[in-house]
């Protein structure tokens, strides 16, 4: 949990804070057409329960915050550039928020949409 102390007292910004903030980063990259788990199990229990913050993971190492995201990516689309404006966007907007450094944004693709023609 990331902390701040000063004069008044403590405060905590919960992971589930930081990963609304990623989750509406993620949302508006150019490319991303959805957000994905980590694994099938986790696939199963965020559909069963519906959560929010489906393909995000917030640690926290020392004074700084890492993220992972999952993403399905648009086919066609170049997929570097897609997980860089990720990082990029994501880096940015929790640290304008929150004004603490993140030492990582690690973005996993775990897939590929294939839009059909008629839409």
């Amino acid at each position: 949990m990331a902390t701040n102390d000063d004069s008044l007292g403590q405060i905590d910004i919960s992971p589930s804070t930081i990963a609304t903030i990623a989750t509406r980063s993620v949302h508006q990259c150019y490319g991303v057409v959805g957000m994905s788990s980590k694994n099938l199990v986790n696939g199963i229990a965020h559909l069963l329960t519906r959560d929010a913050h489906r393909g995000i993971e917030v640690s926290f190492e020392d004074e700084a915050i890492i993220i992972d995201v999952y993403v399905i990516v648009a086919y066609g689309t170049r997929i570097l550039t897609v997980a860089q404006s990720i990082q990029n966007t994501v880096k940015f907007h929790v640290e304008k928020a929150l004004g603490r450094p993140v030492r990582a944004v690690n973005v996993y693709v775990q897939g590929l949409r294939v839009s059909n023609g008629d839409s």
